[in-house]
């Protein structure tokens, strides 16, 4: 049985979707105020549900139960924060580490973690929770994967992060020219369902990029092209962006700001290497922004 943590999300789910499809067992660790469409969703796809919550002990136990690997994608960034029932400290901190515990008492072969690139390093509270989680998990005894990719393409080319390709406006982080490895949540979905079976996960912390690491310039372009529109582009000084995060007082503002000083910084992975171990056709940007504009 693999139980995925965060299955609503949007990594997890597609991992849920993919595992069912394979004709694997799944049980999806829901909580009771998760969209029920989304509950709806993975029921139809013959996922085993539960309710657990990272915050209470106990249903993580339950959730453990007859588990032979975890698969965690679960945080409180970037869509799901509510301050009081799901912050940093109690989701990404202290959750994840019970869940680590509780999932080696269980009896649980396998652990993969989803945390984030290795060179998005500097001083923030989400950064903090994940290297500390990484270390607890290496130091738990556990067979452990983790995976590090960088800025999902999906996400940070998109308008929540002000990428808003649809009306050809975009706000870029620093002047732009540093290389970013951009990578589809789709391919680090399948990243998660390899390390399964993968001997060269065993034990292992996978960087994880894109085909090619492109800078924020490079990706405006891409744009423009599949689109056949000129965009208007803003540029966030990285010093604004550290003024941001030195300012603020809640521990998202922090992270969100120090996540966006990381991009500014750029994030390059190479893949040559872990291809090798793991043969994968990776999505480029260049295909998803193509993918957005074909029916225009």
């Amino acid at each position: 049985m693999n139980l995925v943590v965060g299955a609503t999300g949007m990594v997890g789910s597609e991992i849920c979707k993919r595992l069912a499809a394979k004709g694997k067992q799944v049980r999806a660790m829901v909580r009771s105020t998760s969209d029920q469409a989304k509950v709806d969703n993975l029921k139809k796809t013959g996922v085993e549900v539960v309710q657990g919550d990272l915050r209470d002990h106990g249903s993580l136990e339950a959730a453990c139960q007859g588990v032979t690997a975890v698969i965690s994608t679960v945080s409180a960034m970037p869509f799901s924060y509510h301050p009081i029932e799901n912050n940093i400290q109690q989701v990404d901190q202290e959750g994840l580490t019970d869940l680590i515990d509780v999932a080696k008492a269980a009896g649980v072969k396998h652990f993969v973690y989803t945390s984030f690139s290795g060179q998005i390093d500097l001083d923030f509270p989400l950064r903090n929770a994940k290297r500390s989680v990484e270390q607890h998990l290496k130091d738990s005894g556990l067979v452990y994967t983790i995976l590090r990719p960088s800025c999902f393409t999906e996400v940070w080319l998109s308008p929540a992060v002000g990428f808003d390709a649809a009306n050809a406006k975009v706000q870029l982080c620093g002047d732009g020219t540093n290389p970013v490895g951009y990578i589809s949540y789709l391919d680090v979905a399948q990243f998660a369902i390899e390390s399964l079976d993968n001997p060269a996960a065993k034990n292992a912390t996978l960087e994880l990029g894109g085909p090619e690491s492109i800078s924020q310039l490079d990706a405006v372009k891409i744009f423009e092209q599949a689109s056949g529109r000129k965009f208007e582009v803003q540029h966030v000084p990285e010093e604004a962006l550290k003024s941001q995060q030195d300012a603020a007082t809640d521990p998202m503002q922090q992270s969100f700001s120090g996540l966006m000083r990381c991009v500014a910084q750029g994030d390059p992975i190479e893949m040559k290497k872990t291809l090798k171990a793991f043969p994968m056709k990776l999505t480029s940007v260049r295909e998803y922004a193509g993918s957005l504009f074909s029916t225009t």
